[in-house]
């Protein structure tokens, strides 16, 4: 049975001007793509066939990567369920020229382990922490995973919830996007690394049109996947303005699959991706004012608040804890 460093594998990249906005920060989807690449990496490694994402945590951007960066991510199985893994991913930038290295970020990611019809299927590779230090991780991750099956008792129902509350929202965009085979992770469900560019380009939009401006991600809140997407399916994203700071904003981001043939939809996910308004100097600068008004826009704004909050104690851990 490995060890969890045995588990251990990395990719690079370069930062080409084409993964940019127009400042020459690397874009927060294309990361986010890579963050779920390198994670399923890992977890068929682990699992010893295909796998597919169940949870994503959390994930901020502690520091901004340039163009000619170069980008390593570092991913990591730290616990083997009966059919899911629990896989950690670091992220750091490097620049080629100085040699100078710096965190970006981290992630938890849990995926299953599932057959060719789709279904989930059990894993008989198992994790043997090595020292204390994998013990205390991989009791970490154990308790990460008993948190996530709380959280998803109520799948079913929320797969169900397609209730759109869009008419009572000021600023609004929805966009669609038809899955294609090369959008296929393996067999014909799709890739959630290709998914989450789509939700960070979504989510952008809407908030460069409100602040008129350049914007680049923060951070995106936990993603529990209700019910996957397949090949031939209709995706719809759904964003919603919540909340606005000084120089940030918060955009709410559901996403409904339908199956053409038949009609039925499903209810993805939801998930809330936090950006930060920036001048031409590359600093933030303030963002406009916007004054919730109808019910659904005020009850946003106050959950916003608290997302908010738990968001700031949680890049203040991130920060206190990045070391090489």
């Amino acid at each position: 049975m490995p060890t969890i460093k045995e588990t251990t594998i990395q990719m690079i990249h370069h930062v080409f001007p084409e993964y940019a906005n127009s400042l020459g920060t690397f874009h927060g989807g294309r990361l986010m793509n890579w963050i779920m690449i390198i994670g399923g990496l890992a977890a068929s490694r682990g699992a010893k066939g295909s796998t597919v994402l169940g949870t994503a945590d959390s994930i901020d951007f502690i520091n901004p990567v340039k163009i000619g960066e170069i980008v390593v991510l570092d991913s990591w199985v730290e616990y083997i369920g009966r059919s899911s893994l629990e896989i950690g991913v670091r992220v750091h930038s490097e620049n080629p020229e100085t040699g100078e290295k710096k965190f970006t970020t981290s992630s938890y990611l849990a995926y299953v382990a599932v057959d060719k019809d789709g279904k989930p299927r059990a894993i008989k590779e198992k994790i043997t922490p090595a020292d204390e230090s994998e013990e205390s991780i991989y009791l970490r991750a154990q308790k990460r995973r008993e948190e996530r099956l709380l959280q998803l008792t109520q799948k079913e129902e929320k797969a169900n919830d397609i209730e759109d509350e869009s008419a009572e929202l000021s600023w609004k965009l929805e966009t669609l996007r038809v899955v294609l085979p090369e959008d296929a992770l393996w067999e014909n469900l799709m890739s959630v690394g290709k998914l989450m560019m789509n939700i960070d380009e979504t989510a952008a939009i809407l908030a460069a049109r409100f602040v008129r401006g350049v914007i680049v991600t923060g951070s995106i809140d936990n993603l529990y996947l209700y019910s996957p997407i397949r090949v031939g399916e209709v995706i719809t994203l759904k964003a919603g303005l919540n909340y606005v700071g000084n120089t940030s904003l918060e955009v709410g981001i559901k996403l409904i699959s339908e199956d053409l043939r038949t009609g039925k939809q499903r209810h993805t996910g939801t998930t809330y991706l936090n950006f930060i308004h920036i001048g031409e100097d590359g600093k933030p600068k303030p963002v406009p004012s916007f004054t919730p008004k109808t019910p659904t826009e005020i009850k946003h704004w106050q959950d916003a608040e608290e997302r908010r909050k738990m968001r700031i104690e949680r890049v203040k851990k991130i920060k206190k804890s990045a070391t090489f």
